[in-house]
């Protein structure tokens, strides 16, 4: 094949080279004169002159063949131009890719030749220029002209799976056609020169299972019904030919591993028809007894299996529990068994698909069904009570040694061992009851009190006479009934009060009962005035829900005729025998208003009705006189204060106070002193003191009104005082502590005037004139404001007191 392709190239080559090579017609001998003589004058006058040549010789391209094999260099074509007349005048040379290297060029001839073997798949064609220069000049004769010199293309590369080997996979049991996978194979040749790279696949190894398209290369399912169970595994050989898969062509090969998919088409199967189990008769409820598995040969979830019991006789013991990593069903005992009672059980379980594949169910029923026999063993058991637990009741009179119930055990064993009865004592407060060891009474071995325990819990442990190592145990609960020995009582101490002005009917209080024994249902208390007490002032009024009033029978209390009524009241039980007692309710008369609330009662009858005992009586008068003590001294202090408004002055600018002493000494007792001393507690107390024995020097105030000298002269004296229009320096004090040693009036000075006694006579003022009668109008007015105000606070603290 290889050296076909090399005769037709060289044919090829030969039939080529009359285009190379251009004839000499007779148009181009006659036309040779002429361009030897512009080719003459071209060289003479070199290139001075501009002058615009025809071009003579134009190439496209020229062909070499890849991967030459000879010895000599490979010809490739022949340059020549017009202008060459065969006189060696013209030199002709080559530029571009490859020259030198790959490419030569004979300067005289033209000829140019390929140095190497070449590659297509390297590079396809080069790009190269010629140039015709004189060889004397070197200028050129022509433009530099550019041509490509393309390498033709042979069957050298084979097809190639670049992505080789593959897999795939495809549904076991798909219809024929069925896709499964797409290969691609690529060839290195040209494949827009000849069949070098047209690829035909074919099928070498897989048959008859599986196809490939010859021009695509698409597999498919070639045989129907494959099953994944017989075979899940297959590999398939493909090749891939160029040249169209003509003979000489090349070829590549690839693998393809295909699996099958399950899909659910098997059914599971029990490998046996019958399974035998073993379980104990003292298993737990819950504890496995055995396991049963059914085999499905497809995989993941079409091979899940889920068990079931199918229902009938022996399947309500037992349930089943299905296992999804082991695909196994674990049989679990669903209630207690007894050996005694069944000693074997049958019952059918099922195995079937969680998952379904509709296409496949006409292959049959995807479940299967086999028998399981469970044989259940003998253990030797403790005694078993006729009941999970015993209650029994009794009263708490009941006497000594009487049987309040009977507890019974049996051995369920083959054996039948006797049984002994016994307590199971637990602290001594419980020891009130014995058993019989044989039969199982229980009797009263202690007193009962209901009101101290009412009910009693006794554990009783029977024992197996042939094996005292097994026993059991029982609770048997013995409430203990009441005996109607308490009579009820009154559930207060109940003191309440009436109003002076009560009506008629009125209810003044709401009583109850409470009775220390414990009725049956529930206790019933009827309430009633005793029969040999006949009361005209209040009666008891039974409402039948265990309450009762106490009502008014008359109107017009006085509390200064009677102040306190005590109302007998009987209670009694509906018991069996029925109790009752007599209980009192203290009934206070006090002061109310029109809407019945309180308005005086004393203390006592005000805060009984609260509940209230002695001791938080005297608490609540003692806070209450603290309280008054403090508002007094408060008042006082308030008062005080008011007094001090002007001696706690922060403000004083004068530096110096003079003091005067009295009006009728003159000035010789005028002192000045530092604004401090008026602050001086001992100088206040001085004062007060010499105020105090003025006050009882001085005259009657009734005698100081008649003497009418003496208040000539006090007239001249303040008129002379009002007209003086002199004033103190800025920086000075002057202040008046009294008016003389002989003035009646005493101090006119407005500074020490607070320290004055409080019921000091006022009267004096009535001889000084009329200037000072709207002062003395003052001082009588708040003098009687005074009077009037402590009338009232002794009134209101005596209220209090009461």
């Amino acid at each position: 094949m290889l050296m076909g392709n090399c005769l037709l190239l060289f044919l090829w080559c030969l039939l080529d080279k009359s285009f190379v090579f251009p004839l000499h017609s007779s148009s181009q001998s006659r036309m040779g004169k002429e361009q030897h003589r512009n080719l003459m004058a071209h060289r003479k006058h070199g290139m001075m002159g501009v002058h615009r040549v025809k071009r003579g010789w134009v190439w496209n391209q020229f062909f070499v063949l890849e991967e030459y094999m000879g010895s000599d260099p490979q010809y490739v074509g022949k340059l020549h131009s017009d202008l060459d007349k065969g006189d060696s005048m013209v030199k002709y040379t080559l530029s571009g890719e490859g020259v030198g290297s790959i490419f030569t060029i004979e300067p005289s001839t033209g000829d140019i030749h390929a140095l190497r073997s070449l590659d297509r798949e390297e590079k396809p064609f080069y790009t190269l220029r010629a140039q015709a220069v004189d060889v004397f000049t070197g200028r050129p004769l022509e433009p530099e002209s550019e041509f490509i010199i393309k390498v033709q293309d042979i069957n050298d590369n084979e097809p190639r799976f670049l992505e080789g080997p593959y897999s795939a996979s495809v549904p076991e049991m798909s219809p024929v056609g069925t896709y499964v996978t797409q290969i691609t194979a690529t060839d290195a040749d040209d494949p827009t020169y000849g069949n070098s790279a047209r690829i035909v696949y074919s099928i070498l190894h897989g048959q008859p299972y599986f196809s490939v398209d010859p021009k695509t290369g698409v597999i498919r399912v070639a045989l129907p019904n494959m099953d994944r169970e017989v075979k899940e595994m297959y590999q398939v050989a493909i090749q891939a030919k160029d040249m169209g898969g003509q003979l000489g062509g090349l070829a590549g090969t690839t693998t393809i591993n295909i699996t099958l998919r399950d899909v659910n088409d098997n059914p599971p199967r029990f490998s046996k028809s019958i399974f035998h189990l073993r379980v104990l008769e003292s298993s737990p409820v819950g504890s496995s007894v055995g396991r049963v598995k059914a085999h499905d040969l497809d995989s993941g979830k079409n091979a899940e299996v889920e068990y079931s019991i199918v229902p009938g006789d022996g399947g309500s013991m037992f349930d089943i529990y299905s296992n999804k990593d082991t695909q196994e069903g674990t049989v679990i005992l669903k209630k207690r068994l007894d050996y005694e009672t069944r000693k074997a059980y049958t019952f059918k379980v099922e195995a079937s698909n969680a998952v379904l594949d509709h296409r496949f169910i006409h292959l049959g029923p995807f479940k299967d069904t086999a028998t399981v026999k469970v044989n259940v063993l003998d253990v030797e058991e403790p005694p078993v009570f006729s009941r999970l637990s015993y209650r029994m009741e009794t009263y708490e009179d009941t006497p000594v040694g009487i049987i309040v119930g009977a507890i019974t055990a049996e051995d369920l064993d083959v054996g039948n061992s006797p049984v002994r009865y016994s307590i199971e004592w637990r602290k001594d407060s419980e020891n009130h009851f014995d058993i019989d060891p044989v039969e199982g009474t229980l009797s009263v071995s202690e007193g009962l009190d209901r009101e101290r325990n009412a009910e009693h819990n006794v554990t009783v442990v029977a024992t197996k006479v042939n094996n005292p190592l097994l026993s059991s145990k029982v609770t048997v609960t013995i409430k203990v009934l009441d005996v109607n020995e308490f009579p009820p009582e009154l559930a207060f101490v109940y003191e309440t009060f009436v109003c002076e002005n009560a009506k008629v009917g009125q209810v003044i209080q709401i009583i109850s009962a409470t009775d220390k024994d414990m009725p049956a249902v529930e206790h019933r208390f009827y309430f009633k005035t005793p029969s040999q007490t006949r009361n005209r002032n209040f009666t008891i009024r039974d409402y039948g829900n265990n309450t009762a009033g106490v009502v008014t029978r008359r109107g017009g209390f006085r509390r200064l005729e009677q102040s306190m009524y005590l109302v007998p009241v009987v209670v009694e039980d509906s018991g069996y025998p029925i109790r009752s007692s007599t209980g009192t309710v203290s009934v206070r008369v006090c002061t109310c208003d029109t809407d019945g609330s309180l308005l005086s009662c004393n203390a006592e009858a005000v805060f009984f009705p609260m509940g209230l005992s002695t001791g938080a009586l005297m608490a609540i008068l003692l806070c209450i006189v603290i309280l008054l003590v403090m508002v007094m001294l408060y008042m006082g202090l308030r008062k005080h204060k008011k007094k001090d408004t002007l001696m706690s002055s922060k403000e004083d600018v004068r530096d110096n106070v003079i003091h005067y002493d009295d009006e009728g000494g003159g000035e010789e007792d005028t002192q000045a002193f530092d604004i401090g001393t008026l602050r001086n507690p001992k100088g206040i107390k001085e004062t007060a003191q010499l105020q105090k024995i003025r006050s009882e020097d001085e005259p009657d105030p009734a005698s100081a009104c008649v003497s009418n000298e003496d208040s000539e002269d006090i007239r001249a004296y303040i008129h002379h005082c009002l007209l003086e229009n002199s004033t103190p320096p800025y920086d000075s004090l002057v202040t008046y502590a009294y008016e003389g040693e002989g003035s009646v009036a005493e101090s006119l000075s407005s500074i020490e005037s607070w320290v004055l006694e409080p019921k000091e006579d006022y009267r004096n003022l009535c001889d000084w004139g009329p200037r000072f009668k709207t002062l003395a109008g003052i001082f009588k007015e708040h003098e009687a404001m005074d009077k009037v105000e402590n009338e009232a606070h002794a009134e209101a603290l005596k209220d209090r007191v009461d």
